[in-house]
């Protein structure tokens, strides 16, 4: 499936729900964050978290992520590339190798 497939599919079902009014990219961006919440819980208390839980909590954090994405009008893969340049920028691999510090401790 391709992502433009994905984003019709998506479309299709919160159609058939009629659920767009409920859509606002203010709801989104909070469903996306409460998703996240829960797929931070699935690991809450230990770090063999159930594999089908975390994948299911990912696919409603991604979910949530393409439909902000879409009511906004923007391609995914397109931001996710712009910021991957301006993060490239910030952490050179050269200093930046497996350092976990932020980009303004990396070393000169």
């Amino acid at each position: 499936m391709t992502l433009d497939n994905l984003r019709e599919a998506l479309r299709e079902f919160v159609t058939e729900r009629q659920w767009d009014q409920f859509h606002s990219p203010d709801n989104l961006a909070k469903s996306v964050s409460i998703e996240a919440a829960e797929l931070l819980e699935c690991f809450q208390w230990d770090q063999d978290a159930s594999p089908d839980r975390v994948q299911d909590e990912l696919a409603d954090v991604l979910t949530y992520c393409f439909l902000l994405a879409d009511k906004m009008g923007v391609d995914p893969v397109e931001i996710v590339l712009q910021k991957l340049a301006v993060t490239r920028s910030k952490y050179p691999a050269d200093k930046a190798r497996g350092s976990s510090a932020k980009y303004d401790q990396l070393p000169d």
